[in-house]
């Protein structure tokens, strides 16, 4: 069977042969695509849950840091290599939280021995790392699949579990690890809810199921979760433990027991080879577009030399069709305004989404503070601030993801229903860092009061009671300070302190609601710039492939007209001669289109 690499040779032949520059940039950002496959499998799941144990397994090498004091924060990358090897990412400006993405351009790729990438992304300096990438030759690695260990999605700051939430539409499965001594938390929930919306698909892997004995009862409980919340996610209990164990012992029985094998298994077939299937559709339908463009110019011009009197005929369909094509490019098409009235309503719904997700957070928050003095619970406070923020904000975010692939699905229907060709797969590559401006929550007074503080202020309050009491019972011959004035101040003393108090902690209430209003009001104002730019890419990316397609369409008809009009001025020797030379590549597109034929089949078959 003819490899693709080799077909996107032929087609990038043909289409210098027929100086076709454009089609030429099309095969070869094709060619790059196929020469670097890429299949992307996200590890998530929250701290402490044994994600990183859990790709060290599924390699059989220890690459991601593991210890009980240790969480993930710089996410590692191990994709395959002939050799073992490993590198860290280090951002060269200046230094923010561990595992920040940094601006483009600052960074430095260091190589590290492999077995001390574990130690360096957890020891000094690890502040500047970015992530790890780890080269491995194995099985499971081959065919492009790339297992990212990435930070946990809760419990390690909104902006990390942000981060993974925007890394879901670039990949092509996520795992979602879960440890099996208790069932699907909220969060966990809620972030599956997230994943399936933007991932085509989702496992869930139970961890520690050697340390939990009633594993099976945990399994069959978020087996009931998934199906009322309608996720259609398969559930996969494993144990990283006894995998490594059965690598040192060479154990098979000890292997497949641990779950691994099942989970690698479902891996090659269902996640590898689907997105093989999904290159390779969109491989066939690059090639099989530029040998249409190729053969329509070479079969017109072919027709008119073997028939000059349909000559005319052809001429007049010929030129038809590419004042159709030209009005199509030139012409503010329907598409056009139906991405460009998409975006503006996008972009409005996309405040207002915010707005109001922010407005019930803020709501929540201060129904909290009125309910009790929030300086002492202030870390308390801002932890549920920030995984609430983190779960709104990413709500928004899918909404914001499904709704710009609604619109680009309607413009490119529009473009169809106007007389367009089939456009190529939509890609947009993740915002990385779009959501990492958001700013921490700032401290609050916390309420404490020392001894000599509370001693004054009850001080305060008894004087005047000692003093005006003592000077009422001094007209029945009493002294100034006596039993009755003393009682009297101290009656004072704590009423002032308390009325103190009270008003200490409207001061606190009304100090942290500004405090959660202006930090929302900066989250809205960060998350939304970055969710319009977003758009924007889209928006972009969406009229410049529609563009590039109308162009190439008319670019075709137009070669075909010339060589159509061409054909008049050739003497009989050269039009000969120009014959077969026309039925020469006319044949080698034919073989071209049939091998592309063939190259579709295993695509469909592993439909």
């Amino acid at each position: 069977m003819v490899s693709s690499a080799q077909l996107i040779d032929r087609a990038l032949a043909l289409a210098q042969v027929c100086e076709r520059p454009d089609l030429h940039r099309r095969l070869e950002q094709a060619r790059a695509r196929n020469r670097a496959p890429s299949v992307r499998v996200l590890v998530v799941g929250e701290s402490k849950q044994g994600k990183s144990s859990l790709v060290n397994a599924l390699v059989g090498a220890p690459v991601c840091p593991v210890a009980d004091d240790i969480a993930t924060v710089v996410p590692t990358v191990v994709r395959s290599g002939e050799v073992p090897r490993a590198a860290l990412v280090l951002a060269t400006g200046a230094t923010g939280e561990a595992g920040a993405e940094p601006a483009e351009g600052h960074t430095e790729r260091v190589p590290v021995p492999i077995d001390q990438v574990a130690a360096r992304v957890v020891g000094p300096g690890a502040e500047r790392v970015v992530q790890a990438e780890v080269e491995l030759p194995r099985r499971l690695l081959d065919g492009g699949l790339e297992l990212v260990d990435t930070t946990g999605v809760g419990g390690v700051g909104t902006a990390r579990a942000l981060r993974t939430v925007d890394l879901l539409p670039s990949a092509d499965a996520v795992l979602l690890v879960s440890d099996a001594s208790q069932e699907f938390t909220a969060p966990e929930m809620a972030f599956l809810e997230q994943a399936t919306a933007l991932c085509p698909t989702v496992l869930c892997v139970l961890t520690k199921t050697d340390a939990s004995p009633h594993w099976r009862t945990i399994a069959d409980l978020d087996r009931g979760h998934l199906a009322t919340h309608g996720i259609d996610a398969p559930v996969f209990p494993v144990s990283a433990t006894l995998a490594a164990l059965a690598v040192q012992h060479r154990d098979r029985e000890l292997h497949e027991e641990s779950g691994i094998g099942a989970l690698i298994t479902h891996l090659r077939r269902e996640v590898v080879d689907r997105a093989d299937a999904l290159a390779r559709r969109a491989l066939v339908h690059d090639l099989s577009a530029v040998t249409e463009h190729l053969s329509l110019a070479l079969r017109s011009e072919l027709a008119t030399l073997e028939d000059p009197a349909g000559r005319e005929q052809l001429l007049r369909g010929l030129e038809q069709a590419r004042n159709a094509a030209d009005e199509l490019r030139r012409r503010s098409s329907r598409w056009q305004q139906v991405l460009a009235d998409g975006v503006t309503d996008l972009m409005s719904d996309i405040e207002f989404d915010l707005r109001d997700r922010s407005r019930v957070v803020t709501r929540e928050a201060e129904e909290a503070i009125d309910a009790e003095d929030p300086g002492p619970i202030w870390g308390e406070l801002a932890e549920w601030l920030d995984q609430r923020i983190a779960a709104a904000v990413a709500d928004s975010y899918v909404w914001a993801e499904q709704r710009s692939e609604w619109l680009a699905e309607q413009v490119i229907a529009q473009f169809a229903r106007d007389g367009g060709a089939a456009v190529p797969a939509l890609t947009v590559g993740a915002a990385g860092d779009a959501l990492e401006s958001l700013v921490d929550l700032p401290l609050i007074d916390d309420g404490s009061m020392t001894l000599r503080e509370r001693t004054l202020i009850g001080l305060r309050g008894s004087y005047t009671g000692v003093l005006m009491t003592g000077l009422v019972t001094s007209l029945a011959g009493m002294a100034i300070i006596n039993p009755i004035s003393l009682a009297a101040g101290v009656l004072l003393g704590r009423k002032a302190y308390n009325d103190d108090r009270k008003q200490r902690v409207q001061r606190r209430q009304s100090e942290a609601k500004a405090v959660v209003r202006r930090h929302l009001d900066e989250v809205v104002f960060q998350v939304g710039k970055q969710l319009k730019d977003r758009l924007r890419t889209v928006q972009r990316t969406l009229r410049d492939l529609i563009t590039d397609t109308a162009e190439e369409m008319s670019r075709s008809l137009a070669d075909a007209v010339a060589a159509a009009q061409r054909t008049t001025k050739e003497a009989t020797a050269e039009r000969d001669a120009r014959v077969r030379s026309l039925r020469l590549r006319l044949e080698q597109l034919d073989r071209l289109a049939a091998d592309v034929r063939g190259l579709a089949a295993p695509a469909v078959a592993a439909r």
